[in-house]
């Protein structure tokens, strides 16, 4: 089975490999290869049908933290209708959404925008009644959607003050924050020093940690040093790290993480997740699994102890962070 630790000092119980809804809860997404992974029909229907087949396996796997947002088009709904179709009760697994951004592309791939963003009091209020309306007291980690010094979000009193009252409320058990792009270290420095009457504002951080981009690592140490869950995303780099990686510019790269994944016997996708579960400073790493084999894949992965020698290797890897980020941006919507 998955290891079982404690999020920080949230006192929620989270396993270190937890599925993420991203991929499955709207017909479009980020991620290389997707096309080879979804039903030919990507309805509603058959989408609600891939998340609780996913779920299902996670469960049966040992996975015990999912996680959603309200942008992950109707992922919060999929994953209601699962908890109550199992009836599983509150505590039974851990569950962490976030708040932020509106998904606009009405169920369709090609729309001109997939999401709109907006950090504002007014947003976490609605989007807080929206998610406890599907969710209710299965909310347990809430968290602000792709978090950055430049939207202010992070410097607003009201805002602040708004989250930790949601928390004293009972209305989530713990705040978070995911982190975004290249200032994700400054972002993560005000939410260290975040206070509301001297209460500390968030209790998780959410960051993009993969083989490509490590560069949060250091202040990711700090920051559970002072008592912060840390969960790891994106550690696949949109399909970047997989087999299914066909980007010329990536060839090279690929070619190399090939040949170190058969010395250790496995993937490249394994491979890559299991170099992020070896980070001390990681709670739990998501799997943005589309199929139930992948997520398999993972679950084995979770369990795979790298050797020094391949951990050192792969560190080898890290890009610039603006280079890395340049890169995620041009990536297609499929």
């Amino acid at each position: 089975m998955i290891e079982l630790r404690q999020l920080g000092q949230t006192g929620l119980r989270v396993s270190r490999l937890g599925l993420g809804l991203a991929a499955v809860g709207r017909p479009g997404y980020i991620t290389l290869g997707r096309a080879r992974d979804l039903p030919r029909e990507r309805t509603p229907e058959a989408l609600a049908a891939r998340s609780a087949e996913l779920c299902n396996a996670a469960w049966t796997g040992g996975i015990r933290y999912f996680d959603a947002a309200r942008s992950y088009g109707r992922a919060e709904e999929f994953l209601a209708r699962w908890l109550g179709a199992r009836g599983l009760p509150a505590g039974a697994v851990t569950i962490g959404s976030k708040w932020g951004y509106r998904y606009t592309a009405g169920w369709t791939v090609d729309a001109a925008v997939h999401e709109e963003k907006e950090l504002s009091l007014a947003r976490f209020e609605q989007q807080l009644g929206e998610t406890c309306a599907l969710l209710g007291a299965q909310l347990d980690l809430y968290q602000i959607h792709s978090a950055t010094a430049e939207s202010g979000c992070l410097d607003d009193a009201r805002l602040l003050a708004a989250l930790v009252g949601a928390r004293r409320s009972g209305a989530c058990r713990a705040l978070g924050l995911s982190l975004s792009g290249p200032t994700s270290d400054r972002a993560l420095e005000r939410a260290l020093a975040a206070r509301v009457d001297g209460e500390r504002v968030f209790d998780v951080v959410q960051a993009t940690v993969n083989v490509l981009e490590p560069s949060l690592l250091p202040l990711l140490a700090a920051a559970r040093a002072e008592g912060l869950g840390v969960i790891a995303k994106e550690v696949h780099a949109n399909g970047r790290l997989t087999e299914l990686n066909d980007r010329p510019q990536d060839a090279e790269l690929v070619t190399a993480l090939r040949r170190i994944a058969a010395e250790a016997r496995t993937t490249v996708a394994d491979l890559a997740l299991a170099w992020v579960l070896a980070q001390p400073q990681v709670d739990v790493a998501l799997s943005g699994a589309a199929t139930t084999a992948q997520l398999a894949s993972h679950v084995r992965a979770a369990a795979l102890g790298l050797e020094a020698d391949a951990v050192g290797a792969l560190a080898s890897f890290g890009e610039a962070a603006p280079a890395y980020w340049a890169t995620r941006g041009r990536l297609p919507w499929t």
